[in-house]
């Protein structure tokens, strides 16, 4: 018999980083925080654990949240709750009370996530398989199963996405190499907004003696004058081959935004993440037509947001995080919709690449998107028990059962 939940609690978990750690534009603190979804179980050594990323201050609300959200899976065995989970998933959205404080969006998402995310690492466990290798097994109706199509359904269909994981199924060996050779990294620790440049010149000394071939660096001060210094600063020490991102943090208005996306061109950016509002579907088109490369996805809460960026043709990278979105399920659904819309998917690592690590490489093997990278960032690696693994700017392919979730006591 599948494992029943018997209990649902939750872990108020915050960490503090190191000074200049963590910051950027908008947020000068240094904490990162989690608000973790438990699924206990009636199999004593089995447990789900879902996370929720957060920056400290408001985690306590996630928390209480999901306490709330989560009793609709009290009783039920997981084989059962994932079997159907694409209106499990939607019917918690929908709560009668809560949905009036998103829809969809803010604290009440976010504790989606997080029970979304348990749910997955619970089940993945239960079949004793990491959680990339789970979903690679699944056929294409227990796929389909899992996700929730409504509100999107007049742009991307149950069809389409069968079609397009149909369609994938006899090319997948070609891109088992992966699970071989690792899947590329980049690194953003090394350039967050407080650090000085003497710090900037030994983090990017340290990322490339690493093998990361690329970094992102933070700019959206308040002194442009500075970001832009600092952005020639690092392409000269990396040279031309080294892929390097920009990301603003949402600090500037169109006008800023053409301004320095402008400027920036001289560097050669490969992406400018979040130039402006994150709601801001019309600056970002216009962004796009003028040729920017332009990445959203970390300040996008649900599939509709993210559809409306695409039929807009006002991205060109989407970073979609699990920890963010409604989680796992909906984290999927937004990558197969960027694979209609020829649209590559780099992750936001919220979860800090725990989770990432195993959606990459389902989205290459099994929808066929290009094995691009994934965000690195290793502040809260000691506080994991199987934390991600990347050796020379490589991410390692996990072998554990579960979606790498865990945190220490």
């Amino acid at each position: 018999m599948p494992p029943v939940i018997t209990a649902i609690s939750t872990r108020d978990a915050r960490f503090q980083l190191q000074p200049g750690e963590g910051t950027d534009a908008v947020h000068s603190l240094s904490v990162y925080a989690y608000a973790v979804a438990l699924l206990e179980t009636d199999t004593s050594d089995l447990k789900g654990s879902g996370l929720a990323f957060t920056l400290g201050q408001g985690n306590d609300l996630v928390c209480q949240a999901i306490e709330t959200l989560a009793k609709p899976l009290l009783g039920r065995d997981i084989e059962s709750i994932m079997a159907e989970f694409g209106k499990v998933f939607r019917s918690i959205a929908d709560h009668p009370s809560y949905r009036w404080l998103g829809p969809h969006k803010g604290v009440v998402h976010l504790a989606l996530a997080a029970i979304t995310n348990a749910c997955f690492d619970l089940w993945s466990k239960c079949r004793g398989l990491p959680l990339w290798k789970l979903l690679l097994s699944l056929n294409v109706d227990e796929i389909i199963s899992f996700l929730d199509f409504s509100y999107v359904k007049d742009v991307f269909s149950e069809e389409e996405a069968r079609k397009i994981l149909e369609d994938m199924m006899p090319s997948r060996a070609q891109r088992m190499d992966v699970l071989e050779s690792g899947y590329p990294g980049y690194d953003t620790s090394f350039g967050w907004l407080h650090f000085d440049d003497d710090t900037i010149v030994r983090n990017v000394e340290k990322a490339t003696k690493s093998g990361f071939k690329a970094l992102k660096l933070k700019v959206g001060s308040k002194d442009k004058a500075r970001d832009i210094r600092r952005a020639k600063l690092v392409r000269k020490l990396v040279g031309p081959d080294v892929k390097l991102m920009f990301d603003a943090n949402q600090q500037w208005s169109l006008s800023t935004a053409v301004e320095m996306c402008e400027a920036l061109k001289e560097v050669n950016p490969y992406w400018i993440e979040e130039p402006t509002h994150p709601d801001d579907v019309f600056s970002h088109q216009s962004l796009v037509r003028a040729g920017y490369p332009i990445a959203i996805g970390e300040a996008i809460p649900n599939r509709v947001t993210f559809k409306n960026f695409m039929q807009a043709q006002a991205a060109n990278f989407i970073q979609v995080d699990p920890s963010r979105t409604g989680g796992i399920s909906e984290t999927i659904l937004v990558a197969m919709m960027a694979k209609k819309f020829c649209l590559p998917v780099v992750p936001h690592v919220g979860d800090m690449g725990q989770i990432s690590q195993h959606l990459v490489l389902f989205y290459h093997i099994a929808l066929g998107h290009e094995k691009l990278f994934l965000e690195y960032i290793p502040h809260l690696r000691k506080y994991f028990v199987t934390p991600a693994q990347v050796n020379e700017g490589v991410y390692r392919v996990p072998e554990e059962p579960g979606a790498s979730s865990d945190l220490r006591d």
